[in-house]
């Protein structure tokens, strides 16, 4: 069964706008890859897996280069719930 996908694009927007600073190309790369995978996640949303600092089943990651595209699994779908660097701690919000 696939899933509705329901995210804002304001993180993904502000990594590129920041990336494309230095490479259009590689910014464009990366929201391609980032609405590749969140796309992906209709049909296979348990793939990610758990992140750690949360320890909810229901609240996966998967990495996007070096981004960490952070979603809940929920009866209607998957919302995403952060896209930030894999070298940042998670906004206080999430935990």
């Amino acid at each position: 069964m696939a899933r509705r996908i329901a995210w804002t694009w304001r993180e993904l927007e502000d990594a590129a706008s920041y990336i494309a600073l230095d490479s259009p190309r590689y910014a464009a790369a990366l929201m391609d890859e980032a609405r590749f995978t969140a796309h992906s996640l209709r049909k296979s949303p348990k793939r990610g897996r758990v992140v750690p600092e949360i320890g909810d089943p229901a609240v996966r990651e998967i990495f996007v280069k070096s981004y960490r595209l952070i979603y809940e699994v929920n009866d209607a779908g998957v919302v995403i719930l952060a896209f930030i660097h894999g070298a940042r701690q998670l906004p206080s919000l999430l935990l």
